[in-house]
């Protein structure tokens, strides 16, 4: 049977990684100004990670997460039926997320000392969760996200916001064509409270809603309003809202980072019906949508207080967010705007004969070393046929390495586009087919 790619994944090539490697160019770009340094935590954590930090009640952990297991301890657990006979260290996951793996990164290397400086983290990694493969859903997909432990000001919720829409502006987004929405999920203070008064409004429209919404109410009443069922969505929208349940504090920060964000001259909508996937979320919370472009949200994020502690540091408030990738370049495709570098102009260096062998070898390292993108004969095929192959390869420039232009000490320069032809001396090819590509 033919080797295949598993359902939900794809491979980057060509235009794809490029684009893949120019958004983590732009990202460090944006972030690194605000004192985030780069961090790459490992795809397999333990899964207690995920449990403690992302909640076990959400859809991530309790049907989309990828489980790990060594052979041996893969079949322990099927002939125990169970694998809670297993060590912690051997209960394993791929990372659904990258949040929780950085939280139990600064714990374990603390860090945020008590009463140190925060920390500022940001990443760019493959995430994994084992969701049905549609457009923009993969089950191996790309984000770059920040992390920002030990700053409890609003402040710096708004400041990731500003970063996140820079980021957004840098890769070609109109803005204008964008939507940002924010809200406030509460603390736990006033949030508990909340999720009583939302619980109960399911339950009572119980006939009215879908399993899944049922099944919330008792697991994680917030996320029904986020249920994907149009006449679910309708009936949440009598539910109780957060901002008339918020408590002074939590007020106070939200109209704080409002006015930050007027500030700073960002555009934002104010959903109350916004909540985010995973329980770790406090207070501020927001989302970007490109509405027109067919791919739901491409990035947001949130305030996450509590989530140091659930994995078991010290009390250290934190905010952050991430982009995805494949999400984000559907986004752009759709508004006609690429993301992905120009490739370089490229030379074919071709070779008029067995003799001039060693010539195109010394010629195409000398380019290469010169930082220019090149391309030769390592198929014996005839000078006609690396003709035909330059073009189709897209070289800007061919250079022709004969035996009578050896003998004058030359090379003759070819333009792929204009047929142009110019006997180079050999010692100044490299300068010339610089000078010949800047211009293109």
């Amino acid at each position: 049977m033919q080797a295949q790619k598993a359902e939900g994944t794809r491979d980057l090539m060509g235009r794809e990684m490029r684009a893949w490697q120019r958004m983590q160019r732009i990202a460090a770009e944006v972030f690194e100004p605000y004192g985030f340094e780069p961090i790459e935590t490992p795809a397999i954590e333990q899964l207690d990670v995920f449990v403690h930090g992302i909640g076990q009640s959400t859809d991530v952990v309790r049907k989309e997460m990828f489980r790990v297991f060594s052979g041996a301890n893969l079949e322990r657990a099927l002939g125990e039926g169970t694998d809670a006979g297993l060590k912690p260290k051997q209960r394993l996951a791929l990372r659904p997320e990258g949040t929780a793996g950085v939280v139990r990164s600064v714990v374990e290397n603390n860090l945020v000392p008590q009463g140190g400086s925060p920390v500022k983290l940001y990443y760019a990694e493959a995430m994994f969760r084992g969701e049905r493969p549609q457009k923009g859903r993969l089950r191996q997909f790309h984000q770059v996200g920040i992390e920002w432990l030990g700053a409890p000001d609003p402040a710096a919720d708004a400041e990731c916001i500003i970063m996140l829409m820079e980021l957004y502006r840098r890769m070609g987004f109109d803005l204008s064509k964008l939507r940002l929405l924010i809200n406030s999920m509460g603390d736990p203070a006033c949030r508990p409270a909340y999720r009583d008064r939302v619980r109960s409004f399911i339950l009572d429209h119980a006939d009215e809603m879908c399993d899944e919404c049922r099944e919330r109410a008792e697991l994680n009443p917030l996320r029904a309003f986020d249920c994907k069922n149009e006449h679910c969505r309708e009936v949440m929208q009598g539910a109780p809202l957060m901002r008339d349940e918020l408590c002074d504090a939590c007020r106070d920060h939200y109209e704080q980072v409002k006015r930050y964000l007027d500030a700073a001259g960002i555009a934002y909508v104010e959903d109350p019906t916004l909540v985010r996937g995973l329980d770790y979320y406090t207070r501020t919370v927001f989302e970007v949508e490109a509405p027109g472009a067919g791919v739901g949200s491409i990035g947001g994020g949130g305030r996450y207080d509590g989530l140091v502690e659930l994995e078991g540091g010290k009390p250290t408030p934190g905010v952050g967010f991430a982009v995805g990738f494949e999400r984000a370049l559907l986004a752009l495709e759709a508004f006609g705007v690429p993301l992905a570098d120009e490739v370089a102009p490229s030379i074919y260096v071709a070779n008029a004969g067995d003799e001039t062998r060693d010539a195109v070898f010394s010629i195409a390292h000398e380019l290469r070393a010169a930082g220019i993108r090149c391309e030769a004969n390592y198929q014996g095929r005839s000078l006609k046929s690396q003709f035909k192959q330059a073009d189709k390869l897209g070289c800007a420039l061919i250079a022709v390495v004969g035996g009578d232009e050896l003998a004058q000490g030359a090379v003759r320069l070819r333009d792929m586009t204009t047929h142009d032809e110019a006997l180079v001396p050999r010692d100044e090819v490299v300068a010339a087919v610089r000078s010949r590509l800047l211009g293109a």
